[in-house]
């Protein structure tokens, strides 16, 4: 698809690197599967991954994690 960001790139699969923060926590979420502009590296992911990292993150913030660096398992 056309980058809505940059209007000129193009989307394709990669992987992104996501970090999720909220109060004292830091959640990093690495190998995330995105689409990412050949342009200007604007990195989209898709609703329902994005979905499965707000419950990790939400798991991981009630388990009292503070900093956390984690691959991504869908």
């Amino acid at each position: 698809m056309k980058c809505p960001i940059c209007k000129h790139g193009e989307t394709g699969a990669g992987h992104a690197t996501v970090t999720l923060e909220r109060g004292g926590a830091t959640v990093v979420f690495r190998q995330v599967p995105a689409d990412i502009c050949d342009n200007c590296g604007e990195e989209f992911v898709p609703e329902e991954t994005a979905r499965v990292l707000l419950a990790a993150f939400e798991s991981a913030v009630q388990t009292g994690v503070v900093m956390d660096v984690r691959l991504f398992a869908a």
